[in-house]
């Protein structure tokens, strides 16, 4: 017989919530990126928060440099491989390829807006939106996910849960990104609003896939059996 099924990456109480913030998030995204495109100067806001944050000294640069290698290659490898075997051990298999898959989505996305945006910083590297704060926001909401399915969590402390875990990824990985000069606030926050949009979106797709699948394996036992 078919064994217990693997807990959703999506959980069901908070779902349509997360799916209007998903869809708000996305939107933010395309606004962002039509304001922006093209240019290589900081807006009047970006301009303020990063006069008020950026050049921090030791022992605070240390801190945003070790937070920014998290979302360099080598960094994310070892924290995404961390990550999936610890869902490997919680049996929750769907979170596990929640993380490969969000992430990836979501690191593809960032860098190929880059190029269609086209905004620069420190003479020409594309900048808009940050590729670091999407990746770690990924993470943070594939984790708050797993942990709302597991607490049983309703739709509101589910919802609430979820977006606190992504601002607070998001505000610490942003804020290492302004402060060591690699972006601008709003490249932090369309990354942030990046990972908002597609890691529930793909959730879903997980989820939808191996129900699939696990409706086919089901049906073959089923008829093995009569």
């Amino acid at each position: 017989m078919p064994g217990r099924p693997a807990p959703a990456a999506l959980p069901p109480a908070p779902r349509a919530w997360i799916g209007l913030i998903a869809a708000l998030a996305a939107l933010v995204v395309v606004v962002l990126g039509f304001l922006y495109a093209g240019h290589s100067e900081p807006g009047t806001v970006d301009a303020w928060i990063h006069e008020a944050v950026y050049g921090v000294r030791p022992p605070w640069r240390r801190v945003a440099l070790a937070t920014d290698f998290l979302g360099e290659p080598a960094g994310a490898a070892v924290v995404v491989a961390a990550v999936v075997a610890g869902c490997l051990l919680l049996r929750s298999p769907r979170t596990a390829v929640l993380v490969v898959a969000g992430a990836g989505v979501t690191v593809v996305t960032t860098t190929l807006l880059k190029h269609l945006v086209g905004r620069t910083i420190n003479g020409g590297y594309l900048s808009y939106p940050s590729g670091h704060t999407a990746f770690l926001t990924a993470l943070a909401l594939a984790l708050a996910l797993l942990a709302t399915g597991r607490l049983g969590l309703g739709r509101t402390a589910g919802t609430l849960l979820v977006l606190a875990a992504a601002l607070v990824a998001g505000a610490v990985m942003g804020w290492a990104q302004v402060a060591l000069g690699a972006h601008y606030p709003t490249d932090v926050l369309g990354g942030w609003c990046t990972a908002l949009a597609l890691v529930p979106a793909t959730a879903w797709l997980v989820d939808r896939t191996a129900d699939r699948r696990a409706d086919r394996t089901t049906n073959a036992v089923q008829r093995q059996t009569h």
